[in-house]
């Protein structure tokens, strides 16, 4: 929403934004209206004025213009002094009932889809924070507010135009009392479309309590209405092929709906018999009908009728009777005629249709007795009409023709009433009334409605009459009663060119909003009702609701909002021009706006408009002494008006044209800008010069101040410089002495300095022994802690660093500290070499009986060199460590198995070399003897083996020679030494030689 501007404020942005209220239109054209109702809508401002009435274009989106602080904004405010909004005309009713004490009502009109719900919900939610609170005020609040999803839920159904179309007509009165206490309610329903439970069109849903019950409710009261939870299984509710909408929530509606049947008082007794009716209608649609040879109607399936019976409380065989027979009546006899199949489906969706219908009117009573007041002090109220607006459809029935009557009787009432508030106006104001030229539908509403000559009297007398009556005897009555009349034609009676447009069967009426083209093909049948012989008079009803409405209205003061539809297929920000001219045309705004327009566009108070512009006349600016119609008067004199431009009444003065307001606002826009630079130039000039005496003043006082606190200042900074000194100098002479007063301070001086100075440099690893700060002499002891401290942090915090492979991996090479620090002359190259799980892929080991005994008990495997027992020839082999043995391998076949508990010890020298030689227990002579390898990875193969194995004490590190055992008895050994380059050979001595 734009800035908070009044009406004549908005003006200046009049070319951007539109304006505020279409009265001020310099043209009163159709195009003119749309161009501004486009600008406006393009800005997201939804409301626009004509007059009190307004327009409202349903955005299709959420606005954050209906908050707790918007209303507050509009409390207690007059109608023009802030942008156009629904709380305005809300809020502006209910002051002037309360002002003047009288009755006044609210018509919300619209085509399906146009916010008029909506509009209807806006207004209830405002009366509900507005008016004064109590605990009883409260609970009729809560019980207004809580009878909309109640009526929504059994009066509203998808359409193809909108979701949550309301396919009743509905008025509320809100009862206030003497203080403005919204004490009490009451509703009446107007013309429920009641078609619409036996037959939807394609793409709309039957009314959503259906949906909602089988959807939302309870598995035990489905069981005890005898209910599935399938939507698809009932007749009534899949002819529109829509049953299940992604944008409806069945569940959650139903939930609310339960909660509001609460807050209106419905107690559970009730809340189930209502349950059990709709359920009933459900079972009725589910009846099929057989026949027999004869062609009557017979059931061909009795479960939905009991449940039916059971539901109404009805005996099932009468009911049986009633579906399947005609009771005709001879004197003191009764005679059963049977029905055809069309006949009994007929009487059966007719139940349906009256049950529902019943229903409907039951629940708005029970809701009209929850709210009563029963004070029988006088209260005024306040009307809320929400009804259809005027409908066009490609095919339009009896439906359509009740719903525009309604809407021709309520343009009848709008045009009657603006007229009449116009010359009441004209009439207070002692202005001459001068006629407005405007279409009178009178004729139209005759044409209706006459007794004995309208179409309504000519329907009703159709159906009493004795014979065969049809739709098509019923038009040919209408052509000879109404033949002549200049606002209906029909086929027989049009010219050649409009016969082309119409049917046989259809009749066209010329309505205020334009033709309106009928078929006539059910008119009886919805006229009718054939459970009841002596009601056949449904239109003439509803002309006597309507004749009854339009008596309630006339005693009231009206206000209205038209509601408007911006797009079909309810998206944000679009704006179709075409439909959007089409419902002007059939709300009848341009109508209005003419009656409106026909004397003076602009009319103010005396007050309020010499308030606004006395910038513009320098004899009445800054004030104006006099009266304030006198002032006006100079005013406009001032300005130029022209005499026939304005009138002068008792309490306003009155602008014929928009443009002389244009003018004077776009002059005072000006004239503000000008005032705004003189009054801020004197008005700063004033306060320099008030401003400059007043800060030499201070200046002045502030110097002299300022210097003696200085002073003062450097006097007792100088003295507490020499005590900090002293005492300094002394604590650095006795620092080396037992703490007392003298050195406490330079010690805590010390030791601060020697805390901050070592937290900028504590080592950083675990291995930096050497660069922790050496303390001064008083914090030896200190810093010894808290080195220790240090560490155990970091070793704490490295050891939670450590993830559980390099736990394994530094196990291992603590297994290989143990054995060979300090012992062989290879071991420190070996420490930062990782190890790792095997030295040779499975892929690798050459035979399948082998790789299936490795791929269960194979825990670590390495290349080696073996070295024969007799001649140490060497031979390329795989060793394989298992669970329980060392398997030595050549290609597909096992060479040598060692196990380990036949291995008494493992040697290896302490130089530099590979050979290692495993002291094998030799106890029978064919036994081969010690094996002696060359291994790559000695230091890896030896700890993954003194692991595994649990050998760890066998393993020795041998200077010089080690013996071996060839086989038993048979000794040789491996001699080892150190030369320029490495190499393995047999020695003259027949030892294997080994040079590092």
């Amino acid at each position: 929403m734009q800035g908070q501007l009044d009406m004549e404020g908005a003006l200046t942005a009049r070319d951007r934004v539109g304006i505020q209220d279409f009265v001020l239109l310099d043209e009163t054209t159709e195009a003119a209206f749309l161009t501004n109702l486009k600008k406006r809508f393009s800005k997201d401002l939804i409301y626009t004025y004509v007059g009190t009435l307004i327009v409202s274009v349903n955005p299709y989106k959420e606005l954050d213009i209906y908050n707790k602080k918007q209303m507050d904004t509009y409390m207690g405010v007059n109608f023009f002094e802030l942008p156009p909004h629904i709380y305005a005309l809300a809020d502006n009713a209910y002051h002037t009932m309360l002002t003047e004490f009288n009755n006044h009502f609210i018509l919300i009109s619209g085509e399906s889809g146009a916010g008029k719900t909506e509009a209807s919900k806006k207004i209830l939610q405002y009366y509900a924070v507005s008016c004064p609170s109590t605990t009883l005020l409260n609970t009729v609040r809560d019980k207004m507010l809580m009878s909309n999803p109640v009526l929504e839920a059994f009066g509203n159904a998808k359409t193809l135009k909108n979701d949550n179309s309301s396919r009743f007509g509905k008025y509320m009165d809100i009862q206030f009392n003497s203080e403005g206490d919204a004490v009490g309610g009451h509703i009446l329903n107007y013309l429920l479309e009641k078609s619409r439970v036996v037959h939807q069109n394609h793409g709309e849903r039957n009314f959503h309590i259906f949906y909602q019950l089988v959807e939302g409710g309870a598995d035990d009261l489905l069981r005890q209405l005898g209910l599935e939870r399938d939507v698809q299984h009932y007749n009534y509710l899949t002819q529109g092929e829509c049953a299940i909408v992604s944008s409806i929530n069945d569940r959650n509606d139903w939930k609310t709906v339960k909660n509001a049947l609460q807050v209106i008082n419905f107690d559970e007794i009730n809340t189930n018999h209502l349950f059990g009716i709709v359920a009933s209608v459900l079972h009725l649609g589910n009846i099929q009908f057989d026949s027999d040879s004869k062609g009557h109607a017979l059931l061909n399936n009795n479960t939905e009728l009991h449940w039916v019976s059971d539901l109404l409380g009805v005996d099932a065989q009468s009911l049986q009777e009633g579906l399947t027979f005609r009771k005709i009546e001879a004197r003191k006899d009764q005679v059963l005629t049977p029905f055809t199949i069309d006949h009994a489906i007929y009487a059966r969706d007719a139940l349906a249709k009256a049950i529902y219908g019943q229903t409907f009117t039951w629940l708005v009573n029970r809701i009209n007795e929850s709210m009563e007041n029963k004070d029988p002090s006088r209260k005024t109220v306040i009307g809320l009409l929400d009804i259809y607006g005027f409908e066009v459809f490609y095919v339009n029935s009896f439906e359509q023709f009740c719903i525009n009557y309604c809407n021709e009787k309520l343009q009848q009432l709008f045009i009657q009433l603006t007229l009449k508030a116009e010359q009441d106006e004209y009439e207070a104001e002692n202005i001459e009334w001068e006629p407005v030229q405007f279409f009178n539908n009178k004729i139209i509403c005759d044409l209706v409605e006459e007794k004995h000559r309208g179409i309504i009297s000519i329907l009703d007398e159709e159906c009493l009459r004795p014979g065969d009556a049809t739709d098509l005897t019923f038009l040919e009555r209408l052509e000879d009663k109404m033949g002549n009349h200049p606002h209906f034609v029909t086929h027989k009676l049009a010219d050649k060119m409009t016969r082309k447009t119409l049917e046989r069967g259809d009749f066209r009426l010329l309505h205020y909003a334009g033709e309106v083209t009928y078929c006539v093909v059910g008119f009886l049948d919805k006229n009718n009702d054939l459970l009841y012989r002596n009601i056949k008079d449904v239109a003439t009803h509803f002309k006597s609701s309507l004749l009854k409405l339009t008596e309630i209205l006339m005693a009231k003061e009206a206000w209205y909002i038209r509601c408007l539809k911006s797009n079909e297929s309810k998206q944000p920000g679009q704006f179709d021009e075409a439909l959007i001219r089409h419902q002007v045309k059939y709300l009848g705004l341009m109508e209005h706006l003419r009656v409106r327009r026909a004397g003076f566009a602009y009319r103010r108070k005396f007050d309020v408009f010499l308030k606004r512009y006395k910038p513009l006349c320098p004899a009445t600016w800054p004030h104006w002494r006099g009266e304030p119609a006198d002032g006006v008067e100079v005013l406009v004199q001032h300005l130029g008006y022209l005499p026939h431009e304005y009138k002068m009444g008792r309490t306003k003065i009155f602008i014929r044209h928009p443009r002389t307001l244009y003018a004077t606002e776009d002059a005072y826009e000006k004239c503000k800008h000008e005032l705004a630079t003189r009054l801020q130039a004197k008005y700063k000039g004033y306060r320099a010069k008030g401003e400059f005496k007043k800060q030499k003043e201070a200046a002045t006082k502030i110097e002299t101040c300022w210097r003696g606190v200085q002073a003062r200042k450097e006097k007792e900074k100088r003295a507490w410089a020499v005590k900090v000194i002293k005492k300094f100098i002394k604590g650095y002479m006795t620092r080396g002495q037992a703490k007392t007063t003298d050195n406490s301070e330079y010690l805590a001086f010390v030791r601060q300095s020697y805390l901050n100075r070592l937290k900028e440099k504590l080592p950083k690893t675990v291995l930096d022994k050497t660069t922790w700060l050496t303390p001064p002499v008083v914090l030896q002891e200190t810093s010894e802690i808290l080195r220790k401290l240090h560490y155990r942090l970091m070793v704490r915090k490295y050891v939670r660093g450590i993830t559980p492979q390099k736990k394994a991996q530094l196990q291992l090479k603590a297994t290989a500290s143990s054995i060979f620090k300090g012992q062989k002359d290879s071991y420190p190259q070996s420490v930062a070499q990782p190890f790792v799980d095997t030295r040779i892929s499975k892929c690798h080991i050459y035979s399948c009986s082998l790789t299936v005994l490795c791929s269960v008990f194979l825990q670590y495997s390495v290349p080696v060199i073996k070295y024969d027992r007799n001649g140490f020839k060497p031979r390329p082999r795989q060793l394989i460590l298992t669970q329980t043995a060392a398997y030595v391998i050549e290609e597909a076949k096992i060479k040598q198995r060692v196990l380990y508990t036949s291995l008494k010890g493992i040697s290896v020298s302490n130089l530099t070399d590979d050979i290692i030689v495993f002291h094998i227990t030799c106890e029978d002579p064919k036994q081969k003897g010690d094996l002696v390898m060359q291994c790559n990875h000695l230091f890896e193969f030896l700890t993954k083996l003194s692991v595994i194995a649990k050998k760890q004490n066998v393993i020795q590190v041998v200077k010089g020679s080690i013996k071996i055992e060839i086989q038993a008895g048979k000794e040789s050994a491996v001699d080892f030494t150190t030369g320029q380059e490495p190499m393995v050979y047999k020695a003259k001595n027949g030892h294997l030689m080994v040079v590092s």
